[in-house]
């Protein structure tokens, strides 16, 4: 069996992913029907490395500054169930969440792309920022993504996250063979 490739996380074996969904999960587009429907673009890929967080036992959580019933919907769909939507102060919600969990700051990677996103990407052991990322947040951030957000940004940083935890390969193993765990 081929080595684990090395984490661009180095040591961190996170316990807890956290993700902003707008620019993160998302393009940063946003659709409006001519009745107010609103739609959100969300990166399959994305989605199927947030379910192998799950699966593996790492926590993902959710933080956005705005309420959306598409992004409540996506969250379902993959299992999310740490979802806080219309969130101003994102900081505080990190704290709270982590406080619930029992989970440190130091075991949690945060993703973000806008400058909302620098109070809870500084209070992490790694701050995320993807590719496209407003330039302050990839200058500030311990790591950047080479995939822009909802086009793989998220993936590749739950790939690197398993890769960490020494599951990487098994995860390709798996997908290979079909095999469920």
């Amino acid at each position: 069996m081929k080595s684990e490739t090395p984490s661009p996380l180095g040591a961190l074996t996170p316990a807890m992913l956290v993700l902003d969904v707008d620019g993160v999960l998302t393009d940063n587009s946003l659709w409006l029907s001519e009745i107010g429907d609103e739609s959100k673009c969300f990166h399959v890929p994305d989605g199927a490395g947030i379910r192998w967080l799950i699966e593996s036992g790492i926590e993902v959580a959710w933080i956005s500054g705005r309420v959306s019933l598409a992004t409540k919907r996506r969250a379902k769909q993959l299992g999310v169930k740490e979802v806080h939507m219309g969130i101003g102060d994102k900081a505080t919600c990190l704290l709270q969440l982590l406080e619930r969990s029992g989970i440190s700051a130091c075991d949690t990677v945060y993703v973000g792309d806008d400058l909302i996103d620098l109070p809870p990407m500084a209070l992490v052991g790694v701050g995320v920022a993807v590719a496209d990322a407003h330039r302050e947040v990839r200058e500030r951030a311990g790591l950047v993504t080479t995939a822009r957000g909802g086009r793989g940004a998220v993936r590749e940083v739950c790939e690197w996250i398993l890769m960490a935890h020494g599951v990487w390969s098994e995860r390709v193993g798996r997908e290979m063979t079909g095999d469920t765990p």
